[in-house]
């Protein structure tokens, strides 16, 4: 018997839920409120509500009979939640084959533009990197103890439906902000999920996989093509360093690098479905 648990089924592990799940017996997710636990649960899932403090008995006897795990709650300040709460738990479940973990392409350093890949050491120039390296090693050296296949997906910057520049522009918040050079990888939401069945079907693969586009591009540039689709003006340039944007927002420009997919490709066997943003925009135009 198949049987998947996700931890923190947000937008991404939904998606795979949605595209994915029927290959499974049985699916258990969680989400950090009883609130979200519950929307879940009405769309049918077997939802448990874990904030990273203690398994409830449902969820700890899900994760001792589970095959596969996805763990896409990202790390706090005291580390992975997931690991916290339930290490004992996944080292002696005797049936668990695939860990997956949903991780981010902030663990590489600022590359000035140039090119990095699975083979360059990740040297994280942010806290959230650095948290995110820590963790990636804990969950590989849980894999290593217990005999379990583990894989780190390093996301980009993650679209989709409901999330993306279209959207943003409908809404009136759409902003080209302009830092010369600066780029940015991407990745639509169903790749993301084409990559994850792509780990389970070769959980040999990897361990470490980067879950990119193949077309790096300028932020400013996303917004034009999408305004240039709906037939509406793009919003005015900005400049970067003027322009009123969160910490949060603006942590994000302090690192400029080309991330390669070449794993994704040759030892995952995945075609994307959306290999630049201009693929993924115009299907999401079309979807309206």
């Amino acid at each position: 018997m198949r049987r998947l648990v996700v931890i923190g089924c947000g937008y991404t592990a939904r998606r795979f839920v949605a595209l994915h799940g029927a290959g499974f017996d049985a699916v258990d997710v969680t989400a950090r409120s009883p609130d979200k636990a519950a929307a879940l649960a009405a769309d049918g899932l077997r939802a448990h509500s874990f904030d990273g403090s203690s398994l409830a008995p449902a969820l700890k006897e899900a994760l001792e009979r589970a095959t596969h795990l996805l763990v896409s709650a990202p790390p706090d300040d005291h580390g992975d939640p997931t690991l916290r709460a339930a290490r004992d738990v996944l080292r002696s479940a005797p049936d668990l084959a695939w860990i997956g973990y949903l991780s981010t392409i902030g663990v590489y350093a600022d590359a000035g533009g140039g090119w990095v890949d699975e083979a360059t050491p990740p040297e994280a120039d942010s806290v959230r990197g650095a948290r995110r390296i820590a963790v990636e090693r804990e969950w590989l050296a849980l894999g290593r103890d217990a005999g379990v296949a583990v894989q780190v997906f390093r996301l980009a910057g993650i679209y989709g439906p409901g999330r993306n520049q279209i959207e943003n522009l409908k809404a009136g918040t759409a902003k080209r902000l302009v830092k010369p050079g600066q780029v940015f990888n991407r990745i639509h939401v169903d790749d993301i999920a084409t990559a994850l069945a792509a780990g389970i079907a070769r959980p040999q693969a990897g361990p470490i996989v980067n879950v990119t586009d193949d077309e790096p591009a300028p932020p400013q540039d996303v917004v034009a093509y999408a305004a240039e689709l709906l037939g509406v003006p793009p919003p005015p340039e900005a400049a970067f360093e003027t322009a009123d944007i969160s910490p949060m927002a603006r942590s994000f420009y302090s690192s400029n690098k080309r991330v390669a997919n070449r794993a994704l490709r040759e030892a995952f066997g995945v075609a994307l479905a959306y290999p630049t943003y201009r693929e993924g925009i115009a299907a999401l135009t079309r979807e309206g």
